[in-house]
């Protein structure tokens, strides 16, 4: 990813310099997933604050557990056959972040370099659900708002087949079987920063999100106007992400559910549509409840 900025982990006291969702001595990832959280966080009375169970510690650890941290991302090659192939290679987390926007209520953030994809789509539902159980561990959340730097651009290079073109689709049955009235109205934008790539394509997103056979976000209009005031400066470097902020689109309707497990979801699905229309650069996705 050449246009990406060198970046230092050793900002949040975690490794050495290390390029943006790459460890140190890890092979090369399909791209950077990046989340961050937004909202009101209770830290449970039993916690202690001067843990070293932080974000990074729990969100590797949680990983680990569900088999989603890829073992060959780490360490030397003398024993990589040995170690399991997985979703991602961890790179940071943390509370606090020293490029957020004053005021945002950041709760927390997460950075991985996802392995490369092609018949199935960006790890971002267990990414967001892998965050969650993190911050769960942490206190109780009241979740506001979530931003995913979507890395698009590992789809694009693919070159999909056919039937694998939205395999999000095969999973959106899950939320059929919740309850009804968990439904909340939702703001999803999509940023491309410098690359005026998603404009463009938002009138062929918003057919697809209402033809295609999926009901965890009822897309009723969009507009390349009226965004999220919520939206915030993503905590992170413009280079990171081909910023600044430039060109948008911001999509209203309806998630099954205001839930990490429904916004991963949704990131993996729109990151799918936005290669299918030929988008080539990472996204920013920001949603909200309104």
């Amino acid at each position: 990813m050449d246009a990406i900025a060198t970046w230092t982990t050793s900002l949040t006291g975690h490794g050495e310099q290390a390029r943006p969702g790459l460890a140190p001595g890890a092979r090369s990832p399909a791209g950077t997933l990046f989340a961050a959280l937004y909202g009101e966080l209770t830290p449970h009375p039993w916690r202690d604050p001067d843990s070293d169970l932080d974000p990074y510690f729990l969100f590797h650890e949680r990983s680990l557990a569900m088999g989603w941290l890829d073992g060959r991302a780490a360490g030397g090659p003398e024993d990589a056959d040995l170690r399991a192939a997985g979703l991602w290679g961890m790179n940071d987390a943390g509370e606090d972040h020293p490029l957020a926007a004053p005021g945002a209520s950041l709760v927390a953030w997460f950075q991985v370099g996802a392995e490369p994809v092609t018949d199935r789509p960006l790890p971002v539902q267990p990414f967001l659900r892998c965050a969650g159980d993190a911050v769960a561990r942490i206190g109780t959340l009241r979740l506001r708002a979530v931003q995913v730097l979507l890395p698009v651009q590992g789809l694009a290079a693919a070159a999909r087949p056919e039937p694998a073109l939205s395999p999000s689709l095969l999973s959106a049955g899950w939320f059929r079987s919740g309850d009804p009235r968990s439904r909340t109205p939702v703001r999803v934008t999509l940023d491309s920063g410098q690359a005026p790539s998603v404009p463009s394509a938002a009138p062929r997103l918003r057919e697809w999100l209402s033809r295609l056979d999926q009901d965890v976000f009822r897309c009723e209009t969009y507009s390349l106007t009226d965004h999220d005031p919520l939206t915030v400066r993503p905590p992170f470097d413009d280079a990171f992400w081909n910023g600044p902020s430039r060109h948008r689109a911001t999509f209203h309707g309806s998630l099954a559910e205001w839930s990490v497990d429904a916004l991963g979801w949704l990131g993996a699905f729109l990151a799918d549509l936005s290669a299918r229309q030929g988008v080539g650069t990472p996204l920013l996705l920001t949603a909200s409840r309104f």
